[in-house]
């Protein structure tokens, strides 16, 4: 396969996942914006969104103040963000175009029917009106995007760098969310060398929900009542969406992926490629929970990220033309 070609279906799918993460992400927050604090725990849980997609400098660009409304409005339909909802669709559009004749009409007419009305959504203005059930159409249009990928693509080398695509950027973003989610409350549950410090009721509750919309960011609330069986704990959380590899967008769950698919493309089985993505996959699979939370999880999820950035540059260079992020 050309490199141009592997190229613009590796970021096709790329862009498709990170507009439904985006949307993910922003709706969690939306949610857990509208319980009851104080005024600065909300802005801190809208500067950690930015923080995610390192956006914060160009927003405080543009914006004076760190609000639901603006951040929203920066991270959906700002067509100057190359983050947003609007560019990623735009951006996952445009690679599909470049290289239509590889793909299957079904596949083509899901990007282009996307793009054409993510436009008519903004445009009418059906995100002011319902956030929430905009977020939950994006995330519906990456569900079918993928489903008619799967179903009617040969099972190809095309497929596979769709495939790899995909969850290479689901294990970047699901690092990031776990990271700053996180991060925000690492001091309460794990600083301390015991987790169950006594708790009000209201404190209580409000930390249910607030873990509940998290798993709910990640479609892991049900998956985590079958695994555990018990309330919602952070450190469960944690191994969830960490090292289950049962857990569909578990950073484990996502590197097996992104290894199988590469093994499929890669043509010499000891290239560095494939050894650094074996090394991460491994330490995923052995890894323990209680290791990892005695060394520092923002430690352990920061060197992640950096990994998964020198594996997808890796993988450029092996495979694709060399480009931005």
């Amino acid at each position: 396969m050309l490199s141009r070609t592997a190229d613009h279906l590796f970021w096709m799918s790329r862009y498709m996942e990170r507009a439904e993460n985006t949307a993910r992400m922003l709706n969690v927050s939306y949610e857990t914006s509208l319980l009851p604090q104080s005024a600065a725990a909300v802005e801190a849980g809208w500067e950690g969104i930015l923080s995610i997609s390192e956006l914060l400098p160009a927003y405080l660009a543009q914006y004076k103040n760190i609000n639901p409304r603006d951040v929203m409005a920066f991270m959906v339909k700002d067509a100057n963000n190359p983050s947003s909802i609007l560019s990623c669709l735009r951006a996952a559009r445009e690679n599909a175009r470049a290289v239509r004749g590889t793909l299957t009409t079904e596949v083509w007419e899901t990007q282009n029917q996307t793009w054409l009305e993510v436009n008519r959504m903004l445009k009418s203005g059906e995100f002011e009106r319902d956030p929430g059930q905009f977020f939950e159409w994006v995330k519906f249009r990456s569900h079918l995007s993928r489903g008619v990928t799967v179903g009617t693509m040969l099972m190809d080398e095309s497929l596979y760098f769709m495939r790899m695509g995909t969850f290479l950027e689901r294990a970047d973003n699901t690092a990031r969310l776990v990271d700053v989610k996180f991060h925000a409350m690492q001091n309460d549950f794990f600083g301390a060398p015991q987790y169950g410090a006594p708790e009000t009721e209201s404190t209580q509750e409000y930390d249910f929900y607030h873990w509940s919309a998290i798993l709910r960011s990640v479609s892991g609330f049900e998956v985590y009542r079958k695994v555990y069986r018990d309330v919602i704990r952070p450190e469960r959380v944690a191994e969830l969406l960490i090292l289950r590899p049962d857990m569909p967008r578990s950073l484990h769950a996502s590197l097996n992926e992104v290894l199988a698919n590469l093994k499929l493309v890669s043509h010499d089985p000891n290239s560095d490629t494939l050894r650094h993505a074996g090394r991460l996959r491994a330490e995923l699979a052995f890894g323990r929970i209680d290791e990892i939370l005695a060394t520092g999880l923002h430690a352990y999820l920061t060197q992640f990220l950096e990994r998964v950035n020198v594996l997808g540059g890796r993988i450029s260079r092996e495979f694709l033309l060399p480009q931005a992020a």
